[in-house]
């Protein structure tokens, strides 16, 4: 795994003795991605350099160093993530005249792009992977990012500069970097707790899309075509949109028995091959299905055993810890458990920022960086089992909205839009019959948090069609630019829903949603900031898109069953592990955040959420913000989530401010150009 950045400077506003200087600050601070190596490139006539920064995993010699140029001299690449088919690559591009100096997987795909072409070659290609191509030749450059999203890729404008990065903090150290931060994108995180590519924090800035290429030419460099423009000409190689068109209109037609021998195979196949490395090698284990097969999987293929990892913790209601030594006991594992306190996770938040560079509250960010954290102490690479529930069905929102929708079949639109007033006017009324209701329950099916579920509901009564319904579902705030001044949501696949009419079964068209949104800009986002704060490589076997493109094609009875997610890969796991280790309730990986910012998180965010700083910085509505807080502190309305929304903003903004100016100064300073301060 690795970092990379660089720029297109077609104006030549910098000398190359200043281009240098600005591409190797931009890959040192990348420098977590890749601690064991960097290198630099630049073409002084054209105005381009590329920057890398290693993490040694695949032919740790300098065999493997980047940047690296093809055999012919054309391609110059640099490239952060795996190419796990490289050793196959290789043995089909032999015989067609290529030849090798190392074994690096890097060497494999210049040769396949020589051999086959960019995009041809990029379809052949098994991996996660976020990559820059300069073609000496053509005078182009290429940015390519792999099929789900696994590895991120930023691009846009820095004043004259074209940049791109792995990480939005090496862009903010071009030393013209004075890029506002952009509300609209705002809108989402406090939507959804995160922001979902094209879009990103900045103007000018975009993220590469999954499954999506752009290329440059110097026409367009020279123009300096805006972001909004060049998003338009960003070409897709691999559509999950198309994926799941044909899957459901060719389904398998496979007995449960083979259907399940199918999977095995490939599932056996995609571990295998994220099995290699030159270094340590893991897995997360949390005891759940997903985590559990990628185990029982590799262990299955391994002569010694697998190190897997897991973390506890002491408050009721968030431990799987035991689950997890349980599964790696019947497996022979040599597992690794850590119990962290609240001090521990608490310690964390300050990082937060820094470490996810984009504002990002998806609170679970905490025990991902500390699970984390404790597998790199003992390997560079830890797989995990991240992909199961959006292609298997596995959330149980699924089953939720499922409910809601057949509850909601038999009512007439205006007879919906009437009980959705009367839950919003008198919410109050509703929530004291609820908790009188649940004063005569057991404890384990009371309905936690009434009030909030009251709000769902008349929402999603006063939503209208399907997918509108399953977007609030998913939202934390149903209208964020009422909080966030002076500006307009943009629209996304959640709010603008493209499927279309082929696939007609509402859970799958929830379980597309998360894969082309939540996955991506949620899941895969905190998987990759989390590991590679500590220079650990995630990798992600249930998100070979081969085994995506299988699950596409699965019927919905082999993947939902007796009310239960998941079905296929569950009888995959049940041939390596017993149905008593795995069948039971999931409880998710969280923290308790409402709690935390009731008790040890309230004075930071008494701080940050101060009414003068509120109206000095100008991005929230200060009187929505102070009430919600005031709700939440006092225990009227749980607003845990949404808060943390609006308060890794507010980190984020006060972090940048005091770390962007340094090196901007440093840069500038260096350059012999002014850097502006702020925003």
């Amino acid at each position: 795994m690795c970092g990379i950045a660089g720029f297109w400077d077609a104006s030549h506003a910098f000398t190359a003795e200043d281009g240098g200087a600005i591409v190797r600050r931009m890959t040192d601070a990348l420098s977590h991605r890749g601690p064991d190596d960097d290198g630099h490139f630049q073409d002084a006539a054209a105005g381009v350099a590329l920057g890398h920064r290693r993490l040694s995993v695949i032919d740790p010699t300098p065999g493997g160093h980047q940047p690296m140029t093809s055999a012919s001299g054309r391609y110059v690449i640099v490239f952060n993530g795996e190419v796990y088919n490289h050793h196959r690559l290789r043995r089909e591009l032999t015989p067609l005249g290529a030849t090798f100096r190392g074994r690096s997987d890097t060497e494999v795909m210049l040769a396949a792009i020589e051999q086959w072409g960019l995009e041809a070659a990029v379809r052949r290609f098994v991996g996660m992977f976020a990559f820059a191509l300069w073609d000496r030749r053509e005078r182009t450059l290429a940015l390519v990012r792999d099929r789900l999203g696994i590895k991120p890729l930023y691009y846009g404008w820095v004043g004259s500069l074209f940049v791109f990065g792995s990480e939005l903090k090496a862009l903010r150290r071009c030393p013209r970097f004075a890029n506002p931060v952009d509300r609209d994108a705002l809108c989402l995180l406090l939507r959804h707790n995160y922001i979902g590519a094209p879009h990103a924090i900045y103007r000018g800035i975009r993220k590469l899309p999954p499954g999506t290429w752009l290329r440059m030419d110097q026409g367009m460099a020279a123009s300096r075509v805006d972001a909004a423009t060049l998003a338009t000409r960003v070409q897709t190689y691999w559509s999950a949109r198309e994926v799941a068109q044909a899957g459901v209109a060719d389904r398998l037609h496979l007995s449960d028995a083979a259907a399940t021998d199918e999977l095995e195979k490939l599932l056996l196949d995609a571990v295998g091959l994220r099995m290699e490395a030159d270094v340590p090698l893991g897995a997360f284990l949390s005891g759940g299905v997903d985590s559990s097969l990628v185990v029982a999987l590799m262990q299955a293929q391994s002569m010694r055993p697998v190190q897997t990892f897991s973390i506890g913790f002491h408050e009721k209601g968030y431990d799987e810890a035991g689950y997890a030594r349980a599964v790696a006991e019947h497996l022979g594992t040599e597992h690794h458990e850590l119990y962290v306190t609240a001090r521990d996770a608490l310690d964390v938040v300050p990082k937060l920022p820094s470490m996810f560079d984009e504002p990002f509250s998806d609170s679970s960010q905490i025990p991902t960086y500390l699970l984390s954290r404790l597998a790199r102490r003992q390997v560079t690479v830890s797989l995990s089992g991240d992909g199961g529930d959006e292609l298997f069905g596995g959330y149980e929102r699924y089953f939720k909205a499922r409910a809601i929708e057949r509850g909601l079949d038999w009512m007439p639109a205006g007879l919906q839009r009437r009980c959705a007033r009367s839950l919003s006017r008198h919410a109050a009324f509703y929530e004291s019959l609820l908790a009188g209701a649940n004063r005569c329950v057991p404890d384990r099916i009371r309905l936690k948090r009434p009030r909030s579920k009251i709000g769902v509901l008349a929402g999603m009564l006063d939503a209208g069609p399907q997918e509108q319904r399953y977007r609030l579902l998913m939202s934390h705030l149903r209208d964020p630019a009422r909080v966030v001044l002076h500006a307009e949501e943009p629209p996304t696949e959640l709010s603008h829903p493209v499927l279309g009419s082929q696939v007609r079964e509402v859970f799958e068209r929830m379980m597309y949603s998360d894969l082309v949104s939540y996955l991506p800009g949620d899941v895969l986002t905190k998987v990759d900031r989390a590991s590679m704060a500590v220079s650990l490589e995630a990798r992600v076997p249930l998100l070979d898109h081969r085994v995506a493109e299988f699950a596409w094609r699965v019927p919905m009875r082999q993947k939902v069953r007796g009310g239960e997610g998941k079905w296929l890969l569950r009888q995959v796991l049940y041939r390596h592990v017993p149905r008593a280790l795995i069948d039971r309730p999931k409880k998710g990986f969280g923290v308790p955040m409402g709690e935390w910012l009731r008790g040890p998180l309230r004075e930071w965010a008494e701080a940050l959420l101060e009414p003068a700083r509120l109206r000095e910085e100008g991005y929230f509505e200060p009187e929505y913000v102070r009430a919600m807080f005031a709700d939440h502190l006092a225990g009227r309305v749980h607003e845990g989530g949404r808060l943390w929304d609006v308060l890794m903003f507010q980190a984020w903004l006060r972090e940048t401010r005091q770390s962007d100016a340094r090196p901007r100064e440093a840069v500038a300073t260096a350059c012999g150009a002014h850097a502006p301060a702020g925003f």
